[in-house]
């Protein structure tokens, strides 16, 4: 499994790097606008992990906020546009977030993570890290996608089911490439963050207007509006 993630993101990777951020209305229009509006606007001096960091969109933007940011993921390829993107100003490294980190306890004072923990089959040992690394009094703020989504679109026999799926896209530069994910239900995506943090809210984020600036984008719009694609989650540790 996480071979056949490494390998597709490697393959994705130039789609993200160039089109991403303009051609994808899923990712500019309606998840990115939801996680944004967690974040401070100032975030000098503070210590941020982009916990999965494709491209480094996000990295980008941290570092326009004023951050200290670390970026990491699992594929190289993604890391390589992330440093491109950066240019020296992000700490960027390879590292796979189901194995154990190599950072110290309470070092973070915000973690992020967008559309990546569905690629994790286990969440307790990367949620036991996550809180380890992260400060009392500091934020986690990730995205994935909504088990009612992955539930209705393919067709699953057991919602309560922990259970691995797979979606192709079909991309600009990559062409078709198979993306395997793990489908959990919504009280195990609770119960094992409270496990380790407490929550703060549960967002399932709508489409900003922007998302209908292409007609063939219209269709999508409607359906997010009345339908959840992406589940966000705050979620804090306790100050000691």
């Amino acid at each position: 499994m996480k071979e056949k993630v490494k390998k597709a993101y490697g393959k994705l990777a130039a789609d993200y790097e160039k089109h991403l951020d303009t051609d994808s209305p899923f990712n500019a229009f309606y998840e990115r606008p939801a996680m944004i509006n967690l974040l401070p606007e100032d975030l000098k001096g503070r210590t941020v992990l982009d916990a999965g960091c494709a491209a480094g969109w996000y990295t980008d933007q941290l570092l326009k906020r004023g951050a200290d940011v670390t970026a990491v993921d699992m594929s190289p390829e993604m890391c390589a546009a992330v440093i491109r993107r950066t240019v020296g100003r992000a700490e960027v490294r390879n590292l796979d977030l189901s194995e154990p980190l190599p950072f110290e306890r309470d070092y973070f004072d915000l973690i992020l993570s967008s559309l990546t923990l569905h690629y994790i089959e286990d969440w307790e040992e990367t949620f036991k890290e996550l809180q380890r690394i992260l400060k009392p009094g500091g934020r986690l703020i990730y995205s994935v996608h909504h088990p009612f989504m992955d539930f209705t679109k393919f067709q699953s026999p057991d919602y309560f089911a922990r259970e691995l799926l797979a979606d192709t896209w079909d991309k600009t530069e990559a062409g078709k490439v198979e993306v395997p994910f793990f489908r959990r239900p919504l009280q195990e995506i609770i119960n094992t963050t409270t496990s380790f943090f407490m929550l703060e809210q549960l967002l399932e984020p709508q489409p900003v207007p922007e998302f209908k600036n292409r007609t063939e984008w219209l269709q999508s719009y409607e359906k997010l509006m009345t339908e959840p694609w992406f589940l966000i989650v705050e979620a804090s540790k306790p100050a000691r």
